[in-house]
């Protein structure tokens, strides 16, 4: 009643239509289309647990890691390296959440990679030519690497 007198309110004295409360929403059906009792059962689906043992394979890793760690002459260089990479990994993840903290930097940072994707592939991709001029780059850059230039 008091929804009422406030819309009557508001539209200047003006009330609008009683429309009836099950005109709004549509009816209810008895039966629910997604009923779980009516489900199929699949009775041909079924599963067996392996009878080998997972064990003796992951004695078999660790046994072949302590070879592979015995084999290295070197080992205190092997640390080091592993380490670096771990506070490399570590110092890069400080680095990104502190750029990502500033407002505007990380929106102006993907406007620079969407351009230089975009220069990448008209300069690189676009054209047959230019495709083929990416192709030796690249094989001249995988021949350096091995060492077979």
């Amino acid at each position: 009643m008091a929804a009422t007198a406030y819309s009557a309110a508001l539209l200047g004295g003006a009330r609008l239509p009683a429309v009836p409360r099950s005109g709004l929403l549509p009816r209810r059906s008895s039966v629910c289309p997604l009923r779980v009792q009516a489900a199929p059962r699949l009775s041909l689906l079924r599963v067996k647990a392996a009878s080998e043992d997972t064990s003796a394979s992951g004695d078999e890793l660790i046994e072949e890691l302590k070879a592979k760690w015995d084999a290295i002459e070197d080992k205190p260089t092997v640390l080091l390296y592993g380490g670096g990479a771990i506070v490399a990994l570590w110092l890069t993840s400080v680095v990104v959440g502190a750029i990502n903290s500033v407002p505007l930097l990380p929106k102006i940072l993907e406007l620079v990679g969407l351009g230089y994707t975009g220069w990448f592939v008209y300069r690189y991709l676009l054209f047959k030519e230019s495709r083929k001029e990416l192709a030796t780059d690249i094989e001249s850059l995988k021949k350096k690497i091995t060492g077979t230039e």
